[in-house]
């Protein structure tokens, strides 16, 4: 028996790794992360499809538990990279204690097509060196890093935090004018790019209308500039 949990990329369709598309094909369940799945992935498919947004997570693994001791083949779906806030392992350790194999197939994580999206690196030779990922306290986090963090002035990416957005702008310890950017549905057909300041983006974000799935980048990487040659384009 063996589930395979997937990475369906940030949105766009065509995003997701070629294993993956092949496992959702040869699927006869598919049981997939709600509204942040993009419904083009799951057109044409064979497979039954259950929302894992209406349920818990118990009946999450007895239904796929059934699918296998029928002999069918499961996929566990979530969006971006399951190794990003993906909340695999508590799925995952239930069914591995009854016996089940998992297997994990890494997608394209929305922060990646965020830096597509900017044309720009997340790492930048004279600029930034380091990438710091985290998210803003919530609901499920008491407290979090992000002041701390924030000090070693490299790039950040910060998500599930929109709705917070104010509240984070203001315990960063940066300049207020480093450039942040804020992108709604990276790669999918409504995307949306929100480019400013620490000290003005959280005024731009409100106005316009954005309070969810959207990824907050901060950084000097943001503006394409200052950085040096690498020493691999270096003339010889």
């Amino acid at each position: 028996m063996k589930i395979h949990f997937v990475g369906a990329g940030p949105g766009d369709p065509e995003l997701i790794t070629v294993k993956g598309a092949r496992l959702l094909e040869e699927a006869d369940l598919v049981v997939y992360a709600g509204s942040l799945v993009n419904p083009a992935l799951l057109e044409k498919l064979k497979a039954r499809l259950v929302d894992s947004n209406t349920i818990n997570l118990e009946e999450i693994n007895g239904i796929m538990l059934e699918a296998l001791e029928k002999g069918e083949k499961v996929v566990r779906l979530h969006s971006g990279d399951p190794a990003l806030y993906g909340a695999i392992l508590e799925q995952m350790r239930p069914l591995e204690e009854a016996g089940v194999e998992v297997e994990v197939v890494p997608g394209v994580s929305s922060l990646f097509a965020v830096a597509a999206t900017l044309k720009t690196q997340l790492t930048l030779k004279g600029v930034s060196e380091s990438l710091i990922v985290t998210r803003p306290a919530g609901t499920t986090l008491e407290k979090d890093q992000i002041r701390d963090l924030s000090r070693f002035g490299t790039t950040m990416a910060i998500f599930l935090g929109t709705d917070k957005i104010k509240e984070t702008m203001r315990s960063l310890e940066v300049s207020t004018d480093t450039p942040v950017a804020v992108v709604y549905h990276a790669s999918w057909p409504d995307e949306r790019v929100i480019i400013g300041t620490v000290k003005d983006v959280a005024d731009k974000v409100e106005e316009a209308g954005i309070t969810k799935s959207a990824l907050i980048l901060v950084g000097n990487v943001i503006s394409r500039s200052g950085f040096g040659r690498s020493h691999l384009y270096r003339s010889r």
